[in-house]
């Protein structure tokens, strides 16, 4: 099998964007649009990426510092044929070149494939699409028996050129030698004063190279972002194609125009998810699951039969079945969830372990902290674990009742079965069975004189 050479151009500025951020470090579902670019190539055999970088471009090496990418430097911008010059010195002599941008982040790896394969049999593997409204691309020129023999900038064109509605996308396959041998011979003679890649088309058809064109599935596949709005555009499109995904594998969606999802996601069967949820990173759904409005989940895992209510944030957390979180509640890093457990309406939970069946029903922060089975934490109550320089650890043993407004100053223990009373302030250890109770003394004064307001 021949080397397979990946140049994905990510050098522009993108001025457009009214950004210090390079064009291709913006996002679509949340992952920069250069990696989404990235992804779909390397799903490709025996091939190596290069990505030829510019302005922003140590902060796109540093955003992808781990992946396995060559980088090559376009100091000037000259145009594409002078950016897929910058990466010619590492491309190997007998393979194939796929070129491909990294402000265009949806195409699809199966039309990079159909590409390479055209380029494997020593043709040239061109990516076109018919567009209503061609305004500001390269037209396709072909013959009269229908073979492409050039490609025209949209400035360079003529009235009967830009008539034409089959556009070049700059997406591109062929035989490595070819594009070595056409590249030295570019010009810059041309109203812009760039290399333009799409000159070696002209230069394909010269020499008698087939050039076969393919079509992608959709028009979004090959459609590039220059500003906020076509960000926005594509954005919409990629979300409802994943919400198309979870439909067809048994999600029931509320409204599939108002889901986002930023990650990959895992579903189990019959799950509902209401409108505007954000699953982000990586997330997996268990059968049964109920996710209500405008809940946020993100890394996490949820088990089945769990139900998340309303406006209800988990983030690097684990849920067990039969679960009941929220509305309201927060799950930060390091909460796990048993079984059966309840996390209510403003409960905050972080770095915990909450056993089965327990339940923090409302107004509560517990961190740092092991929860065994069948607690009941009553509202109000906090564990206090910071001390201004460390954390510690709150320990409550199954069966305990800790009452509403407690506060359990760490590092303490509370034992199986014992009971903590209202508004206690706990700072030494509960045995187990025990009622602990601290209040100050209640004095009740007659005669009381409310204060008056002064005049």
């Amino acid at each position: 099998m021949n080397m397979l050479d990946i140049v994905i151009l990510a050098a522009g500025q993108g001025s457009r964007m009214k950004s210090s951020l390079p064009k291709v470090l913006h996002t679509i579902g949340g992952k920069p649009m250069l990696q989404h670019v990235i992804d779909n190539a390397q799903t490709l055999s025996n091939s190596q990426v290069h990505v030829v970088i510019g302005h922003g471009a140590e902060k796109v090496k540093t955003i992808l510092s781990e992946q396995s990418v060559e980088f090559a430097l376009q100091a000037e911008q000259l145009g594409t044929g002078h950016a897929v010059a910058q990466a010619m010195p590492c491309v190997s002599d007998n393979g194939v070149v796929l070129v491909l941008y990294g402000d265009v982040p949806l195409t699809r790896s199966d039309t990079m494939a159909e590409l390479v394969k055209i380029a494997e049999r020593g043709e040239f593997g061109l990516l076109t699409v018919n567009l209503a409204d061609p305004t500001g691309y390269g037209r396709i020129v072909r013959s009269d028996t229908a073979d492409v023999v050039a490609i025209v900038e949209h400035k360079d064109a003529s009235e009967a050129e830009l008539a034409i509605t089959e556009v070049n996308t700059g997406i591109l396959a062929l035989p490595s030698a070819l594009l070595k041998e056409w590249i030295p011979q570019l010009s810059s003679n041309n109203a812009q004063g760039e290399y333009y890649l799409t000159d070696i088309i002209a230069m394909a058809a010269e020499q008698n190279v087939r050039i076969q064109a393919i079509h992608p599935g959709t028009e979004q596949e090959v459609q590039g972002v220059n500003n906020r709005m076509q960000q926005a555009e594509l954005e919409r499109w990629y979300q409802l194609g994943q919400a198309e995904t979870l439909m067809l594998e048994g999600v029931s969606l509320t409204d599939p125009a108002r889901i986002d999802i930023r990650g990959e996601v895992s579903v189990g069967h019959d799950v509902s998810i209401d409108i505007n949820v954000i699953l982000e990173g990586k997330v997996s759904i268990g059968d049964n699951v109920t996710i209500e409005a405008n809940c946020i989940i993100k890394d996490s895992t949820i088990g089945s039969g769990s139900h998340i209510k309303a406006n209800s944030m988990l983030e690097k957390a684990v849920v067990g079945e039969n679960c009941d979180i929220g509305p309201f509640a927060r799950l930060r890093p390091g909460s796990h969830l048993a079984n059966k457990a309840k996390v209510g309406n403003f409960v905050e939970t972080k770095k915990v372990t909450i056993g089965e069946g327990s339940k923090v029903n409302h107004l509560s922060y517990i961190g740092d902290a092991e929860v065994g089975a069948g607690v009941n934490v009553g509202a109000g109550t906090i564990t206090c674990n910071y001390d201004g320089v460390n954390k510690s650890v709150t320990e409550i043993g199954d069966g305990a009742f800790i009452g509403s407004n407690s506060a359990l100053v760490a590092p303490v223990k509370i034992g199986a079965g014992a009971t903590v009373g209202a508004g206690s302030t706990i700072t030494k250890e509960v045995d187990t069975e025990q009622l602990a109770v601290t209040r100050a003394k209640q004095i009740n004064l007659n005669n009381w004189q409310r204060p008056v307001k002064k005049s």
